[in-house]
């Protein structure tokens, strides 16, 4: 189901038109073209680490915002054995990359899981629920169909994502217009997601953060590939139309604030990378308060003797 304008703050997306957006990208006659940025997330360590720290098979594995599966394609059956693509793009999925792991595809809403309790042993998902309007609500449905001693492993784009396109945007506004709106979406901040995860039920939480910066030749290209990516801004807020001076002046605005000595342009992603376990019994527990028998003062001795040794 998708937000109303009237759903004012506590539904800031309109869900219909991301999945249309998604569904136009999943289209174009080389849709991989702009998967650079979820293959390079894909493999940085913080993802690879993840996965590796586990050490596990997992029977059954899900894919939150799967798209047309980034995830899948890179992984093996030691390490899945069977995958579940959801994605709120029909077209996303038809055009889906073909993997070594027997899959099946469902289209549904990554707020609404439509999967019974206790169902999976792994989820994944990988830069999609920073569209999602209830991040609480999506975080507890992701561990109410993981089962106990599931493992949930994520990244979303974080607070700092095209922060110089959003200036760019803002200052040229300004200027032409005397106000601004959002052009670039909100993002979860990272102090919130620990505790995010933390009241959904998730423990053994792991949460990094990393930036990934690429260089276009310019204002025009950046939203163009946006575009491409499916990751236009979607915000009920948004302004649908740009005039051609404000762009043209957000455009030399970037230039002149952003521009490298070779004439292109940065746009930096911020990315959350984050782990949680779903409770089980046999999971390792932390000791009791009081319970150490050494002290941080015997720790620093210790450390004294060592250096002393060395020498």
């Amino acid at each position: 189901p998708g937000a109303s304008p009237s759903s004012g703050a506590l539904n800031p997306f309109d869900r219909q038109l991301k999945r249309k957006q998604k569904n136009w990208a999943a289209l174009q006659a080389e849709p991989a073209k702009c998967d650079y940025l979820r293959e390079e997330v894909r493999g940085r360590r913080h993802w690879r680490g993840h996965l590796e720290c586990c050490g596990q098979t997992f029977p059954l594995a899900l894919d939150v915002g799967s798209g047309r599966g980034y995830i899948a394609q890179h992984l093996t059956k030691e390490t899945v054995e069977k995958l579940v693509q959801v994605d709120i793009a029909e077209n996303a999925l038809k055009n889906a990359v073909e993997s070594e792991i027997p899959t099946v595809r469902v289209v549904a809403d990554e707020e609404f899981l439509p999967f019974k309790e206790d169902t999976f042993d792994l989820v994944v998902s990988s830069l999609s629920l920073h569209w999602v309007n209830d991040l609480p609500k999506a975080f507890r449905e992701i561990h109410q169909v993981l089962k106990p001693d599931g493992v949930f492993i994520g990244a979303m784009f974080g607070g700092d994502t095209l922060y110089e396109l959003r200036c760019s945007l803002q200052l040229a506004e300004l200027e032409r217009e005397g106000g601004f709106s959002p052009h670039v979406s909100p993002f979860t901040a990272v102090t919130d997601l620990g505790h995010l995860l933390s009241s959904a039920g998730f423990n053994t939480l792991t949460v990094d953060t990393d930036e990934i910066q690429v260089n276009y030749p310019g204002l025009f290209e950046v939203m163009e590939d946006l575009q491409g990516m499916g990751e236009s801004n979607c915000s009920w807020n948004r302004k649908p139309l740009l005039h051609r001076e404000t762009m043209l002046a957000a455009a030399a605005i970037y230039q002149e604030m952003y521009g490298n000595s070779d004439g292109s342009v940065p746009a930096t992603f911020q990315i959350y990378y984050m782990i949680g376990w779903k409770y089980h019994e046999s999971q390792a527990k932390p000791a009791q308060r009081g319970s150490a028998t050494v002290s941080f003062g015997d720790l620093a001795k210790i450390e004294g003797l060592l250096k002393k040794g060395k020498k």
